[in-house]
């Protein structure tokens, strides 16, 4: 894909970054070989490869979640600076909207 001076100024004024007269030639230059390189990894058969998120095999490493007791209430509570109704009581972070 050929990639103009003008393309460059249009996206330039669109994404409203400043580029500078003498920095339009560079910039052209490289949009235009990195659009290139897109086309060519466009033209790769893939059909045979299966999707994947990672790039990399992934795996958990965490243990599977097993039903345990807990901490009674009293007790979680017990060392708690405010407590109100069995529930932490915590001061107020966020402004109500008018």
């Amino acid at each position: 894909m050929k990639v103009t001076d003008q393309d460059i100024k249009t996206v330039a004024s669109l994404s409203r970054l400043r580029i500078r007269p003498d920095e339009v030639a560079e910039v052209t230059a490289q949009l235009d070989k990195f659009l290139t390189y897109v086309e060519n990894l466009q033209a790769i058969d893939t059909s045979q490869i299966e999707p994947t998120t990672y790039a990399l095999p992934m795996q958990n490493v965490f243990r599977a979640d097993e039903v345990k007791p807990s901490l009674e209430r009293e007790l979680a509570l017990s060392n708690a600076p405010l407590a109100e109704d069995g529930y932490f009581k915590v001061p107020r972070v966020l402004e109500e909207s008018a």
